[in-house]
């Protein structure tokens, strides 16, 4: 064992002892190594002192000096590690050499602890910061902490934290080694399990390190898709948790068959950043890390569409889908992302499954729960996170998310986010934190409040005890303690907010009525002249509509939009789950009627219509606000009147999105309104009469179809006459429908109306309008006969010789064509 002397003169000799002569006190360093450490060679050649790592053994040898110690030793130079067989022998022998050290310094380069200033109080809370450190992370840290029996502590700056008795509790919890341990006790007093608990996961870490080395160029690269958070929002230091990550970590080691976790636990306790925080962590033990949406089985199918362009972008062979926006292609979205993570020796991804908060479970009826099972891949391999507030999912193992224990961490997330300084000294951060129970999304928003304010904490804790007396009184169906402390905590905010911007409070009262999710510019720039005069200022334009929404996102009430839709509109912003609730419940407790109306007719407003460019990606995007809208119709929360075209526009995205029954029910609204301010006869009536015939034709209730048809061409007739365009359509779509009963006499008479008038209009001189009836025909034809069909034929050839600039005469091609045909008028 070599050891180093500090001599006189401020320099280091190293000296080699042998087994025996080991001196019995030296003290030894635990570090973690950096750049530029000094070397064997470099202590030898005399090269040491140009290197950052000198300082390191300058502190270690001027520490032991005072604390009485001749000897003391540093990895990185008492040993030579180009000598393979003493590199061995020393790393046998470290343990001991732990073990038998009077002293040992751990050295934290990333913890400051300034000194103490002339009011007693430190200018930083360095406690947190230490339960931070990167050596906590180390492989050897659990050696280096059991083996001495005397461990201190030191900051960059070399000044003493402390010893691992007075910093027992934070070691504990950081590192889940237990008390007795670090007091001493004799492994022997340990069980098997317990013995390997810490270096069985580190060893299992390491083993699939070198696994995936050896295999990244043979398979893992073929599957390798690029780490990627752009659809989540993350934290910038996400605190505590380390049992939790360490649990996710242990249920999901293994030879790559199917590992899942499910985190459950109350609305903002923290469950996706926790998941984030394991991505982040673990990122480089997978090939893949897939984020999915399912709060709603739109918004999952949409994440689909997502990865499957993303996979195909970087493997362009392994996901063959020609338009996944298109609704069409929405389940071969599903499907062909299922297929590409059940191929063979695909087996390293994770497929993190985030907001399943409203499962499919036995006995459980409501018709928008979402069956996950469904969305999982096929094969039985791969890892699975499920984040949901039910504790009755059951895929794999049940972690329950609870709130925060310790104070400490607590009082960090106050920290990070107020960014404030000295909590730990402060009495009266200490009582907040208390006050918040432990509930991370109370925390932050607090703590956001207090960044925006010059307000003390004293000052917060007063305005919180305010707030939730207030609450009790005006909110006494809130019998949930948690959701006392985050609505408290909320209307304390918006009392500032609202003082600050008040068209930033109003936008937070109108996002009740919309989704919480994706909210954007362009949706709310709909406004009339009877809308609110603070809605046209907010929507005048873009900078002062981000403006009110920053204020909102400075106090941790909105999620501004890191990614969006592909869309040639702006981005959309969000606000969590809980923070909507609370919108709608505390916010708008006397329900606004009108407001309801506006979000509807914004939404119904931006549905695309059919000359639009890539309709499919707007319709989606509106699809989770068009389910709000439907919700309050259904719970009787938005007034009809008045709404009918809009009812009709959202029919007309449902139906093209293939939701059928939703669809179904905004066009008998539409219908019903229409008939009772317009009549049954009135054209904007038989428009949703003729989409209620395709929508019933669509589900197969022919005869239903049938009805709404004739009742459509017979209103037609009356309004626009026989040859109108909506009056062929119409009969189109009897020709049809005939078809699929089997009537293809009735289709065929239904279809020569059309081929009729096109003679007519022609015989007329009008070649325009006998154009459309032939080609209103030839569809007609094509689709209940087939391309090939001689009816189908006829009508082709008749338009190739159609000359519209000719009246018709015995002499025109078109009547030469005609007679060497031997057509005649359809009857």
């Amino acid at each position: 064992m070599r050891l180093l002397q500090y001599n006189k003169d401020g320099d280091f000799t190293l000296i080699e002892f042998f087994e025996g002569d080991i001196p019995k006190k030296y003290a030894i360093l635990s570090h973690r190594w950096g750049a530029e450490e000094v070397t064997f060679k470099d202590l030898t050649d005399g090269t040491s002192r140009g290197k950052a790592g000198y300082g390191k053994i300058q502190f270690c040898g001027e520490q032991a000096r005072r604390d009485g110690l001749q000897y003391f030793w540093v990895d990185t130079c008492c040993i030579d590690k180009s000598n393979a067989v003493e590199l061995q022998e020393a790393i046998n022998s470290m343990f001991r050499w732990y073990r038998d050290a009077t002293k040992c310094y751990v050295y934290l380069p990333d913890v400051s602890r300034p000194r103490i200033n002339s009011a007693g109080r430190s200018n930083e809370d360095w406690v947190l910061i230490f339960r931070k450190s990167e050596w906590f992370r180390r492989g050897w840290t659990l050696q280096e902490l059991i083996a001495p029996a005397s461990v201190d502590f030191f900051s960059k700056e070399g000044e003493l934290l402390g010893s691992k008795a007075s910093l027992e509790r934070h070691i504990c919890e950081v590192t889940s080694i237990p008390a007795k341990a670090l007091r001493g006790s004799p492994l022997s007093d340990f069980s098997v399990a317990e013995r390997l608990s810490e270096g069985k996961d580190k060893a299992m870490d390491r083993l699939r390190e070198e696994v995936d080395k050896a295999s990244k160029g043979q398979k893992r690269e073929d599957f390798s898709v690029t780490f990627s958070l752009s659809d989540v929002v993350d934290i910038d230091h996400f605190v505590a948790r380390e049992d939790e990550l360490s649990k996710i970590h242990q249920a999901l080691s293994g030879d790559g068959s199917r590992r899942a976790v499910v985190l459950h636990g109350l609305g903002g306790i923290g469950k996706t950043q926790l998941s984030i925080a394991y991505a982040k962590r673990h990122k480089n033990n997978y090939s893949a890390i897939l984020w999915l949406n399912i709060k709603d089985e739109d918004s999952l199918k949409q994440s689909f569409v997502k990865l499957s362009k993303q996979i195909s972008r970087e493997h362009p062979s392994a996901i063959r889908v020609s338009n996944p926006e298109a609704n069409q292609n929405l389940y071969e979205a599903v499907e062909s992302v299922q297929s590409w993570l059940s191929l063979p020796n695909n087996t390293r991804w994770l497929m993190i499954y985030d907001n399943y908060d409203n499962p499919k479970l036995p006995g459980k009826s409501d018709p928008t729960a979402v069956d996950i099972r469904k969305f999982l891949p096929k094969s039985y391999q791969g890892s699975i996170i499920i984040t949901t507030r039910s504790a009755e999912v059951r895929i794999g193992q049940c972690i329950q998310i609870q709130k925060l224990g310790n104070m400490c961490d607590s009082l960090e997330i106050l920290l990070n986010v107020s960014r404030r300084e000295g909590l730990v000294m402060d009495p009266d951060a200490m009582k907040l934190a208390e006050e918040l129970d432990g509930l991370p999304l109370a925390l932050a928003t607090a703590g956001a409040y207090l960044d925006q304010t010059a307000r003390s904490f004293s000052d917060y804790l007063r305005l919180y005890k305010e707030s939730w007396a207030r609450l009790k009184e005006t909110s006494p169906e809130l019998s949930s303690y948690e959701d006392r402390t985050l609505y408290s905590t909320w209307q304390i905010s918006f009392d500032n907010i609202k003082q600050r911007n008040p068209l930033s409070t109003n936008l937070l009262r109108l996002w009740a009525y919309f989704d919480n999710q994706d909210l954007w510019f362009e949706l709310l720039q709909h406004s009339e002249s009877d809308s609110p005069e603070w809605l046209r200022e907010l929507t005048k334009d873009e900078l002062g509509f981000d403006g009110a929404v920053r204020v909102l996102s400075n106090h941790g009430l909105v999620e501004v939009a890191t990614s969006s839709q592909e869309s040639t509109e702006s981005k959309g912003d969000s606000i969590h789950g809980c923070v909507h609730s609370w919108t709608i419940h505390a916010l708008n407790q006397k329900w606004d009627y009108d407001l309801a109306r506006l979000a509807v007719k914004f939404v119904a407003a931006h549905v695309p219509g059919e000359k639009d460019s890539r309709p499919w990606t707007m319709q989606r995007r509106l699809l989770q606000h068009a389910a709000r809208c439907s919700h309050m119709f259904s719970k009787s929360l938005v007034r009809d009147d008045e709404l009918a075209d809009d009812c009709h526009n959202l029919g007309l995205l449902y139906a093209d999105q293939g939701k059928l029954v939703e669809a179904e029910r905004m066009y008998q609204r539409a219908l019903q309104s229409n008939e009772k301010a317009w009549g049954p006869e009135h054209t904007s009536t038989l428009d949703t009469v003729n989409n209620l015939g395709l929508l019933y034709a669509d589900q197969g209730k022919l005869v239903e179809a049938e009805r709404m048809y004739q009742r459509a061409l017979q209103g037609y007739e009356k309004a626009w006459g026989p040859e109108h365009t909506s009056t062929l359509d119409t009969v189109n779509n009897l020709g049809n429908l005939y078809k699929n009963q089997g009537k293809l006499v009735e289709a065929e008479q239904s279809l020569n109306t059309t081929f009729n008038l096109g003679l007519l209009f022609e015989h007329q001189a009008d070649s325009g309008t006998a154009r459309t009836m032939f080609l209103k025909a030839l569809r007609g034809y094509e689709q209940v006969f087939g391309l090939d069909h001689a009816e189908s034929e006829t009508v082709r050839n008749i338009l190739c010789a159609l000359d519209v600039t000719d009246r018709p005469s015995t002499n025109s091609k078109r009547h030469k064509l005609l007679q060497k045909l031997g057509l005649r008028s359809r009857t």
